[in-house]
């Protein structure tokens, strides 16, 4: 499915689903990268594509502003940070102005007739980070969220959030997490330690670990999200006509 630019608050490009749209998945870029060029690498290591018979997938490109570790160079980052690390304190100033702006993504699915209950967010490595802060703290009703090769500052104010909403019992996503044991740029121990507080708070985590992979996606990490995927957005029966399973594997 060819994919399609929209004009909105952000540049984005989407894929649309072959048959009725009733879900979508909103896929966050990592730092300096954009919507079309994370959309080009989902595309090159998925078999089967990330197309979907019911779901739409939405790639937003993050503005361009001056980022801290390229000396203030401008690049296309969803917040600010200081460096790459856990010990540094959150940008949260940065952080919340994108999680604002992110909303009118979201809204617009909703718009376009989807519930907010079928929505993932998800995202590649600062766009993990970006997703877990819109998951947990804006957008909690939503469907799931997934992080690959990604993680959050040990002193994240989404550790306290979620131990708020678990201890109150509201409601709160689901979390596929991916990271490769090779990530030299953000340590797999970075992705664990995400994993334990998150877990410690209250959040269901599903954590899966790929020996030696870098960071980047790969096919069998692409595979699992998928098959995630499908478990938390099942397609409704009027969706399509043909059974999706056939229509998936066809």
């Amino acid at each position: 499915m060819a994919a399609a630019r929209s004009k909105s608050l952000f540049p984005k490009c989407f894929v649309s689903p072959t048959g009725k749209h009733s879900a979508s998945v909103i896929f966050l870029h990592g730092s300096g990268d954009t919507g079309r060029g994370v959309r080009a690498w989902v595309k090159d290591v998925s078999v089967p594509d990330m197309v979907f018979p019911h779901i739409r997938v939405v790639y937003p490109t993050a503005p361009a502003r001056p980022y801290t570790p390229m000396r203030g160079a401008l690049s296309n980052v969803w917040f600010d940070r200081l460096k790459i690390s856990q010990d540094c304190p959150e940008n949260l100033e940065s952080i919340d102005v994108m999680a604002s702006s992110l909303g009118e993504v979201i809204q617009e699915e909703i718009r376009a007739g989807v519930p907010k209950s079928r929505i993932i967010i998800g995202g590649f490595s600062m766009g993990g980070a970006m997703a877990l802060h819109l998951a947990c703290r804006y957008h909690p009703d939503i469907a799931g969220v997934f992080a690959l090769s990604s993680f959050l500052n040990k002193d994240s104010v989404v550790y306290s959030e979620v131990e708020k909403r678990a201890t109150a019992g509201s409601p709160l996503p689901e979390l596929f997490q991916c990271h490769g044991t090779g990530d030299e740029l953000v340590a797999h121990k970075w992705g664990q330690n995400t994993m334990v507080l998150l877990k410690q708070a209250g959040l269901a985590v599903s954590f899966h670990s790929f020996s030696d992979l870098q960071h980047q996606l790969s096919q069998p990490e692409m595979e699992l999200l998928r098959s995630w995927i499908l478990t938390k957005l099942i397609p409704n029966s009027q969706d399509q006509s043909a059974p999706w399973e056939q229509r998936l594997h066809s």
